[in-house]
């Protein structure tokens, strides 16, 4: 993995506009047109990955291992927002990323994220081994 100075303060984006099948009542989550907030997730956790684009070593990836998230406002079908994420530490093999969506000017959602930097075959190789014990007559 990089050094620390060369991730902290690297910064990411991200868009998307708000579809149909993205609101709510889409999904199953409740009756009303707006975006759900596992999108409003996912849409920062692409900034981040934006972000780490140079900074990971051949062979490493990231994925999520903690998130905290805050909704301030709701957007509906038709808009256009755009996810910032901000990598402001690195605790080990953790990196901590600051993340907002936005819909225009007006801020949308904030979140506090961390990703947990894993070697990509070890990692899945470990994940395979997890489902086929998973899968064992007991």
């Amino acid at each position: 993995m990089a050094g620390s100075e060369e991730m902290i303060g690297v910064v990411g984006f991200a868009s998307m506009v708000v579809r149909p099948s993205d609101c709510l009542i889409a999904l199953g989550l409740g009756d009303l047109p707006i975006v759900a907030t596992s999108h409003l997730s996912n849409l920062m956790e692409c900034a981040s990955l934006a972000a780490l684009g140079e900074c990971l070593d051949n062979g490493e990836s990231t994925r999520l291992s903690k998130i905290e998230i805050e909704v301030f406002d709701s957007v509906g079908i038709g808009s256009e927002i755009r996810a910032s994420a901000t990598c402001t530490d690195r605790q080990g093999r953790d990196l901590i990323f600051s993340c907002e969506v936005h819909d225009g000017d007006r801020e949308i959602a904030r979140a506090q994220m961390k990703r947990a930097v894993v070697e990509r075959v070890t990692f899945l190789a470990r994940t395979a081994a997890q489902s086929i014990v998973g899968q064992l007559p007991r």
